[in-house]
């Protein structure tokens, strides 16, 4: 009888279930289990809280130092700054150009080494480089995510109505795409700022659009097969419309690729934007950014090599830091890979 009984019970619990390799849940399980991709996300991580604490320093305190309120309380634009750094606007007596690193010399101080007022040193006008490091986290964030933000939705829906129409629509879509495609990158994006304003806002769309086509080709591929699928024919077997197809079930499920394409490309297009700044097509002084950095510091490499190594050195952690993510999403979406 006991016999009995329990092969009636494992009957009913049936065999074990195997894992599913699928969904959000088992993407971030095997996101977690790689080093390298919990290693941008921790640099990430620190790069947005960085870029957060800017914001509100930066932006929310201008705003509210309009209030007689706030005023009152001291609260003003960069308050932050002007507590814990030197401003050489407001305190020129204690400003010095071009200072060294902490317990670092250079050829304009060489019997002076830096001191903890100024861990990173100086920039040519006396401000501080750790401070401009620090508010240029916020740039280089936001113009990475905008930029990013714009092309891939952009793209997805160009790439998406092109491979579900197909036909005249599809060589429509993706010839515009080509053409676009085939300008050169910066030749387009300066032309673009060069007729709309050489600011951050029009960097941000001008790279943003110039990069439509690699998402827009990226999930077209996907489409011309999820569109074969049962699913998409019993949608439209049941009179659901075209465009509930395409956005309740091909975009989600050509979904994955463009997701690690996205994250690699924050990266990307932050050092894009870092060379408009460069040449003088990004954010405007006095507004820091580290393309604006580096170019400032081009005339200064001799006397003082530390004033462009920092602004170098915060691209490539940042860039690489996206890029650690990107791969990590792009082994744990893979379905060939054997986890």
């Amino acid at each position: 009888m006991s016999n009995a009984t329990s092969r009636t019970d494992a009957d009913e619990s049936g065999p074990e279930q195997p894992e599913a390799r699928v969904g959000l849940r088992y993407t971030l399980s095997q996101v977690k289990r790689d080093p390298t991709a919990l290693a941008g996300l921790g640099v990430i991580a620190v790069m947005t809280t960085v870029a957060l604490i800017a914001f509100v320093d930066g932006i929310v305190f201008d705003i509210l130092g309009d209030f007689e309120t706030f005023a009152n309380m001291g609260i003003h634009q960069y308050v932050l700054a002007e507590t814990v750094w030197v401003n050489p606007v407001n305190d020129p007596a204690n400003a010095q150009i071009l200072r060294p690193p902490v317990y670092l010399t250079n050829q304009l101080y060489p019997n002076d080494p830096g001191t903890w007022a100024h861990p990173l040193g100086t920039d040519h006008r006396g401000r501080d480089i750790f401070a401009r490091l620090f508010y240029g986290t916020r740039i280089a964030i936001t113009v990475g995510i905008v930029s990013t933000g714009i092309a891939m939705i952009l793209g997805m829906l160009v790439g998406a109505i092109a491979g579900y129409y197909g036909g005249w629509i599809d060589d429509a879509l993706m010839r515009g795409s080509e053409t676009l495609y085939a300008i050169p990158f910066l030749v387009l994006v300066i032309a673009f700022m060069t007729a709309f304003g050489r600011n951050l806002t029009y960097a941000m769309i001008g790279v943003g659009i110039a990069t439509i086509p690699t998402f827009a080709r990226l999930i077209r591929s996907r489409v011309l097969s999820v569109r074969e699928e049962d699913y998409i024919e019993a949608a439209r077997a049941a009179g659901v419309r075209d465009r509930d197809i395409i956005l309740r079930h091909v975009i989600p499920n050509s979904f994955a690729p463009v997701l690690v394409q996205a994250t690699l490309q924050v990266g990307v297009n932050i050092l894009i934007i870092a060379g408009l700044s460069f040449l003088g097509y990004g954010a405007q002084p006095p507004t820091p950014s580290w393309g604006q950095m580096l170019s400032n510091s081009r005339q200064y490499m001799l006397p003082n090599p530390w004033f462009s190594i920092w602004p170098g050195i915060a691209i490539l952690i940042t860039v690489v830091g996206f890029n650690l993510i990107g791969d990590g999403l792009r082994d744990a979406l893979d379905p060939r890979i054997n986890n």
